[in-house]
């Protein structure tokens, strides 16, 4: 009897683990597509210039929908590597 209890316990358990690392990863995957959509439209607004680290003599500080998504940018990339950390260890 012990014995049957044991191995439901640890098939419960590896499920449940199962379970995280299969959440985790969506969660990883949507965090990598949204961080590709926002890098991307910040990108169609720097001129080609821009692209290959040329400035165009004044200084531009970033204001509302650029400081979003900059914002945005930050906060997706460490939630992706975190989701990474958490799968590293599961």
């Amino acid at each position: 009897m012990l014995g049957i209890l044991a191995i439901e316990y640890i098939a419960h358990t590896l499920l449940m683990i199962y379970m995280v690392e299969l959440i985790v990863t969506v969660f990883q995957v949507i965090l990598a597509v949204l961080l590709i959509v926002v890098v991307m439209i910040q990108q169609q607004g720097a001129g080609i210039g821009a692209a290959f680290g040329g400035s165009s003599g004044f200084v531009n500080t970033r204001r509302g929908v650029d400081l979003t998504l900059h914002k945005a940018t930050i906060v997706i990339s460490i939630l992706f590597f975190l989701t990474a950390s958490v799968l590293l260890f599961v």
